[in-house]
């Protein structure tokens, strides 16, 4: 298989991808993340994971990059890495009781041959009823302030939540390893 590189800065999709214990490289890709007018979330994260990975591959020959973007939408409202406390407990407590949808695009781009695969998947998450202390105690213990929807399911967040329903668990963190691992096979042949 060709050399693997993920194109991102994101700490959590480092430690998932270190979890198919295959050696990459990380170039973070450094774009503009900005929505277009009208953009659909699907498509925004599709146009993102690729523009990531094309960004990158101009700096390699023959590599495989890993591009993947991730935005939550709840209330018909796309939800952004809240960067503070009070941004954060907004967000939350705007989910409380409510359904709030994941979607992370996944690109898998061949630098040599500029062919690509693309995937997005999609988490629902149920949050329970949320009471202001309980807010404000998670957001002291878990600092979600650089994840979309405020939380970090890999840490406390997932005491937030009522249910969770999605096709690859590893999503809902930023990287579908269910499905890059798909998209490897189809490369490695």
């Amino acid at each position: 298989m060709k050399n693997l590189v993920l194109a991102s800065s994101s700490p959590y999709r480092r430690e998932l991808l270190e979890r198919l214990r295959i050696p990459f490289e990380i170039i973070s890709p450094n774009i503009d993340e900005s929505p277009l007018a009208d953009e659909t979330p699907q498509a925004l994260v599709k146009r993102l994971s690729l523009q990531k990975a094309m960004t990158v591959a101009a700096h390699f020959n023959n590599h495989l990059i890993i591009g993947s973007d991730q935005v939550a939408v709840g209330d018909g409202e796309l939800l952004t890495k809240p960067g503070d406390f009070d941004n954060a407990f907004k967000q939350l407590r705007s989910e409380s009781g409510k359904k709030v949808l994941f979607y992370t695009g996944l690109v898998l781009l061949d630098s040599g041959s500029q062919q690509h695969q693309v995937d997005v998947v999609t988490t629902e998450v149920v949050f329970r009823p949320l009471s202001d202390i309980e807010i404000t105690e998670y957001l002291q213990k878990d600092s979600p302030y650089n994840c979309a929807g405020s939380f970090r399911s890999e840490g406390l967040g997932i005491t937030l939540f009522e249910a969770v329903y999605s096709s690859d668990p590893t999503a809902l963190v930023g990287l579908p390893l269910i499905s890059l691992n798909r998209m490897l096979k189809i490369f490695s042949k």
